[in-house]
Parts: structure tokens; sequence; C-alpha cells
């Protein structure tokens, strides 16, 4: 799944996409009502990329869960965040069978199934192209050579008018 600018706010209701930086925080655009709102520097913020649940072995990441999900129900909906515990329970176990038990409580399923709906609903669940992929990493991988190649020893010279004395990072105010 394509989570890229998806973040969630802690102390605020649903997820929101960013749409812009500020000096001392960010720009954020609700997916439910397309409305926008500064989220600043203290607040808690959390990318959808960067977080993942409890297994026994590997943590594994949400956009793979959601892939997961996207696959068994085919693109659609998946159950609703606020049906029964067992039935939560036994979704997520389909899911994801080697989640920790210890670790992963119903709540954090419950938030799972409520992200995945909302980013259904509003059209933003997004599966990345494994093409896709190999394009952006063999175009990263060329992007360093070329650089490379184009770097020249720190020779040039300067050209500098004539009765203009070179000053080396001093600004000239005109006061003394």
């Amino acid at each position: 799944m394509n989570l890229e600018g998806i973040i969630s706010i802690s102390g605020m209701p649903g997820l929101y996409k960013v749409v812009g930086q500020m000096k001392n925080g960010v720009i954020a655009e609700s997916l439910n009502d397309k409305k926008r709102s500064p989220i600043y520097s203290h607040q808690q913020i959390s990318t959808l990329e960067d977080i993942s649940m409890f297994t026994t072995g590997d943590n594994k990441p949400v956009s793979e869960i959601m892939k997961t999900i996207y696959d068994k129900e085919k693109g659609g909906a998946c159950i609703d965040h606020k049906a029964d515990e067992k039935q939560i329970v036994a979704y997520f176990e389909s899911i994801l069978p080697d989640y920790d038990k210890e670790r992963v409580h119903p709540s954090n399923m419950r938030k799972l199934f409520n992200w995945y709906n909302a980013l259904q609903a509003t059209g933003n669940l997004k599966v990345k192209d494994a093409s896709s992929e190999e394009k952006t990493k063999a175009h990263t991988e060329e992007k360093p050579k070329k650089v490379a190649a184009k770097v020249k020893p720190d020779t040039a010279k300067v050209a500098v008018s004539k009765g203009v004395k070179k000053t080396a990072g001093v600004r000239k105010t005109g006061t003394a």
C-alpha cells in the first residue's frame, strides 16, 4: 500500500494528509471533510508508513497488513471497527495469524480497521506497483553516478571587475 503523506495525529480523530509545511509544523488536510488545519511541532504525529504491528517474528508494517486486507476484500471495505470484540480478533487472526497476542490488543485492531475503511472510503487506498518501485530504485541508483561524473575540482577562477576588491564572506554595509 502507498501510505505516503498520510498521518495520524494524537488527540484528533481520523486521518490526515500532509499538504504543506510551515516554519514550526505542517499543514494537514482531513481525509473526511477536507478541512485544512495547522499541526504544530509539539503535537504528536505518526505517519502510517512508520507504524507496524508486533508479531512473533519481525514486526509487520501497517502497509503490508492493509495490502493483505485489500487482497482479501478485493478492494472493498473490511469489518466495521465497532463490531464485536470476538469478530474483530477472528478477522485479524485471518489476516495476520502470527501476531503477538500479548502486545496487540483489540483496540489496536479496531484502529487499523478504522484506518483501512477511512482510506478505502475516501479513495486514498492505493496499491504500489512493483514496476514503479523498480523504476524508482533504478532512478535513484543512476543519479549518484551521474552527479559524481559532473563534479569537477574547485579550480575555477572567479571573475572580478576592475577596481573592485574581492571580499570573502564580508558584507559591506556602507558604514564604518
